[in-house]
């Protein structure tokens, strides 16, 4: 499984690299080409046009907090499915793997 990312990190990082570019060339594109006619504002380079984009995520896209609502549905169903027994090793595995911070039981002061 490990062979399996090693090899495609590459490939991801690259296509990252490339949708940035394609995505700052897209916004600049549209801006230059609607925005100072319209609204008599300067025209914009790539840097700012990226600068613009990131801007337009923070204003309104946000930052991704925590797993997404299908995931979380999805580990609450199964939670809700399990039996006690399993829901107690599912803990015990968890606090295990977590180097004991989350056990369930009262800690000595």
């Amino acid at each position: 499984m490990k062979r399996f990312w090693i090899r495609r990190t590459p490939f991801i990082f690259a296509l990252a690299l490339v949708g940035i570019f394609v995505f700052g060339e897209l916004v600049m594109i549209l801006w230059n080409g609607v925005m100072p006619q319209i609204f008599h504002l300067p025209v914009i380079g790539f840097w700012q046009a990226l600068g613009l984009l990131a801007l337009s995520r923070v204003l309104f896209g946000g930052f991704p907090s925590g797993p997404r609502p299908y995931w979380r549905n999805r580990a609450r169903q199964k939670w809700m499915n399990m039996t006690p027994e399993e829901r107690e090793r599912f803990k015990e595995e968890w606090s295990r793997r977590c180097g004991g911070r989350y056990r369930t039981e009262e800690r000595p002061s």
